[in-house]
């Protein structure tokens, strides 16, 4: 093939030059951080400049601090994509998304056991803090109701939970100005027990709030002992107290691991419960859940109707707007996967947990906090360092710097209060975490206490 002369005089300025992102200006000018630039830039280049500065965040599949989903699908991301530019709050231009997420609810509804003869309602939230600040929010209205019809001080609310709560609880108390009973913790006993609720309630109790997976040690609360307590407080003094049940990380793996043990709607009091589908309902930040056992448990006056959209939506969240790609990925999930999928692959995180346990609690140097693996979720504190050399000083929070180091992301912290002595690291192993990766880990951790060997051997 015969190739002829280009004229350069007729050529446009910039076809006569071809280079990469990193050959133009863009890389070598300063670009403004805190304010607007006056001119833009080509997409290409404001793609490979954010790009490049996001390779300093940490490796999310080495992100073993964070108890939310870091890996979908392809199929999924592609569906993501696609609705991305979804308003989920325009119901009637994307009706069928309504749709979806009502199957959604109906869904984990019956996952959690709401009774037959129960008409249960519930919403999609921006995570589970949403979710809760909703429910207990309903609790708190329904108490002031019935306060109101009997005659009785409706302005002393308050609410009951352990120290083990997420921190969304102590926000729910002090931003809608319900006295917090928060219980605290003790030493050898991480969560709450039904005998510290009964020197908390009264009367004026709006609500319970109890955790099916604690975020500082991944336990459990006596959910159905606080249950039973509450049946016979409602028998003995008449005060009928729900229970919310904080299901963010735990509700999506319990009714797959061992759906005989009673913590959601089986119980009695138990009214509400919040999971987050983007932690083990395996979808990306953020979209968490809010289930209602019963409408009768939330009251109209919280639910508003605007048509400004349309046509008549009634909406009962704190946002307004909010994003539809991840109502449809949690969709995607449960469909991909169905209940057989879930207990595969929360088998397989148990699995992994123990195998990671056994291996740290056999190098002499770590102690879990709760040898009852319930959940896959480790707390490790550090033991017998008497016998390394060279250790005394060693800490939660040296190893956490160290593994930094490797890429691994691994938190420590203390425990709250009348427990603030103990430090952990704590563990979360995920989907995308492999027994090829544990291995990894506990090699890399072992290199720590090797160097520190070598140090006062030196």
């Amino acid at each position: 093939m015969l190739s002829n002369k280009v004229n350069l005089k007729d050529m446009k300025k910039n076809w006569k030059k071809n280079t990469s992102i990193y050959g133009t200006r863009y890389v070598s000018e300063p670009i403004p951080k805190f304010e607007i630039p006056d001119e833009g830039m080509p997409s290409k280049a404001a793609y490979q400049l954010i790009n490049d500065e996001l390779n300093l965040d940490g490796n999310p599949n080495l992100n073993l601090a964070s108890f939310v989903t870091t890996w979908m699908e392809p199929e999924a991301d592609i569906l993501i994509n696609q609705t991305n530019g979804k308003n989920f709050v325009d119901n009637d231009e994307y009706p069928q998304t309504e749709i979806i997420q009502n199957r959604v609810i109906n869904m984990l509804a019956r996952l959690f056991n709401a009774p037959k003869d129960c008409d249960f309602l519930g919403t999609s939230t921006i995570g589970s803090s949403e979710a809760i600040m909703l429910g207990v929010l309903a609790h708190k209205w329904a108490w002031r109701e019935n306060r109101k019809a009997e005659g009785k001080d409706c302005s002393n609310p308050n609410i009951v939970m352990g120290a083990d709560v997420h921190v969304v609880w102590e926000k729910f108390a002090k931003y809608f100005d319900v006295e917090l009973r928060m219980v605290p913790m003790e030493k050898g006993e991480y969560t709450l027990t039904a005998d510290k609720v009964k020197e908390n309630i009264d009367e004026n109790t709006i609500a319970v709030g109890v955790v099916l997976g604690t975020t500082f040690t991944g336990q459990i609360d006596q959910i159905q002992e606080i249950n039973e307590l509450l049946v016979n407080v409602k028998e003995e003094k008449g005060w009928d107290i729900p229970i919310h049940v904080d299901g963010a990380s735990g509700a999506f793996i319990i009714p797959f691991l061992d759906p005989d043990f009673k913590w959601d709607f089986r119980l009695s009091h138990v009214r509400s419960i919040n999971v987050s589908g983007h932690k083990y309902g395996l979808v990306y930040p953020g979209v968490g859940w809010l289930i209602f056992k019963d409408k009768k448990y939330l009251s109209d006056d919280l639910i508003f109707e605007v048509n400004y959209l349309g046509g008549i939506i009634p909406t009962f969240n704190l946002n307004f707007s909010k994003g539809s790609s991840m109502i449809i990925a949690q969709y995607y999930n449960l469909l991909r996967l169905g209940k057989q999928g879930y207990s595969s692959i929360m088998n397989n995180l148990m699995e992994t947990a123990t195998y990671l346990a056994n291996t740290l609690k056999n190098t002499g140097y770590f102690k879990l906090l709760d040898e009852e693996l319930v959940l896959p979720i480790l707390a490790i504190k550090l033991d017998n360092l008497d016998d390394l050399d060279g250790a005394d000083d060693l800490t939660v929070f040296d190893i956490s710097r160290k593994l930094r180091e490797r890429g691994w992301l691994v938190p420590a912290y203390t425990l709250p209060a009348n427990a603030e002595d103990i430090a952990v690291l704590r563990i979360v192993i995920k989907e995308n975490f492999t027994r090829d990766m544990a291995d990894l880990l506990v090699q890399d951790l072992n290199n720590i206490f090797d160097g520190y060997k070598k140090r006062f051997k030196g």
